[in-house]
């Protein structure tokens, strides 16, 4: 998703662009009464700004979407809870549930009508410097030769490996299970969390055919939790998450299939060196507490896509460490701030001792009756806050 933003943010400046991807990157025909993909995103009003600004996002609504105006978040094993709303600061919504898979296809749709180089089924085996190139060979044994390589290939990044980027990186000890479920009752266009004793639980909404009683879930707990859950039957399963939903959306009616993804979190130590900058990813993965990651991503791809045709503009060469560097400085506070706070979150949540309990069960309530404070948070999670790039500017 967000190698192709960055792609298509570059063209028509007159560099030479090429898109490299393991798939076929092929668009399948959507269909309207197909299950949910299980992987989600929650898509920041910044995003949206700048897929509208790509062209992108025509082709999401086209397909589906679900807007959502409001948060409740509240703690299992107390009684605090906070509610966020986008009225607060005079938005519509806080954002869109949309699934990865309808971003790429809205993506790729429009990389295809553009005149970007694409690369389909191509995948990495090696990299190396050579003079002041990269030479890149492909497992069916093509070669290619560029000075500057942007890796946007996800966590397991092949670029960051062949390149011997460092990283931070730590378990979190933690599985997420995710799904969707159809549910007794309307969602209410609310994004819905409870931080539960192994972990939090997020139901996130989904809409088809203007019901809004589906729901993407995320559900973060023990790898041994996990794996007694993923051996359950369906009907087991949708009692358990009842259970640990509090019923708040009445009855789990039915799940689709499950997957399980453990949970690990990853930092570049570095986003860019001579001819290479890292993006979304494979610079960086964060807890999927918010569904932050890929808005994290995208204005990645802004800023980079920012630095570049600045450069350009000036005659500068862009395969150089000190002009990628802008890119790095105006990304890395910001990446590592949001990190830190989803960090300080889960931790706070999953501590045991009755004084911590006590602390965030005050604290919340605190929070809900502070309405400038939770503005903040409102327009933290709208993405209109710090270094913003153009493309997500109104």
């Amino acid at each position: 998703m967000v190698g192709s933003a960055l792609a298509l943010a570059l063209q028509d400046s007159g560099l030479e662009v090429l898109l490299l991807d393991g798939s076929p990157m092929s668009v399948k025909p959507f269909d309207a009464q197909a299950p949910f993909e299980p992987r989600v995103s929650a898509l920041s009003i910044a995003s949206q700004r700048i897929l509208e600004r790509l062209g992108v996002w025509d082709g999401i609504a086209n397909r589906r979407s679900s807007p959502y105006s409001d948060m409740q978040v509240w703690d299992g094993s107390g009684t605090g809870q906070i509610h966020f709303s986008a009225a607060s600061v005079h938005a519509e919504v806080l954002g869109h549930i949309v699934e990865n898979r309808v971003v790429q296809d809205a993506l790729l749709e429009r990389l295809h009508d553009c005149d970007l180089g694409m690369l389909a089924n191509a995948r990495l085996e090696q990299m190396r410097r050579s003079g002041d190139d990269w030479l890149l060979t492909l497992a069916d044994g093509r070669t290619l030769r560029a000075p500057l390589v942007i890796a946007a290939d996800g966590a397991n990044s092949a670029v960051r490996r062949l390149t011997g980027v460092a990283t931070r990186e730590w378990d979190y000890l933690h599985h997420a299970i995710v799904t969707s479920v159809r549910c007794s009752k309307n969602h209410q266009s609310t994004a819905w969390q409870r931080f539960t004793d192994t972990g939090p639980l997020a139901f996130l909404p989904l809409a088809r055919d203007g019901q809004q009683d589906w729901c993407s879930i995320v559900w973060s707990t023990t790898p041994s939790e996990a794996e007694r859950l993923m051996a359950l039957d369906d009907e087991a399963f949708c009692r358990e998450l009842e259970r640990a939903f509090e019923g708040r959306l009445g009855t789990v009616l039915n799940a689709d299939p499950r997957l399980c993804v453990p949970l690990r979190q990853r930092h570049a130590k570095r986003y860019v060196a001579e001819g290479l900058a890292l993006i979304g990813d494979a610079a960086h993965t964060i807890h999927p507490l918010a569904g932050q990651g890929v808005n994290l991503g995208f204005l990645d791809a802004a800023v980079l896509a920012e630095v570049l045709l600045q450069a350009a503009g000036r005659g500068e060469r862009l395969a150089d460490v000190k002009v990628l560097s802008r890119y790095e400085r105006r990304r890395m506070p910001h990446n590592l701030a949001l990190m830190a706070a989803m960090e300080g979150f889960e931790r706070l949540f999953q501590a045991d001792p009755l004084p911590v309990r006590w602390l965030r069960n005050t604290g919340l309530k605190l929070v809900d009756q502070m309405p400038e404070a939770k503005a903040l948070f409102v327009r933290e999670a709208l993405g209109l806050t710090g270094d913003l790039p153009a493309l997500a500017k109104h």
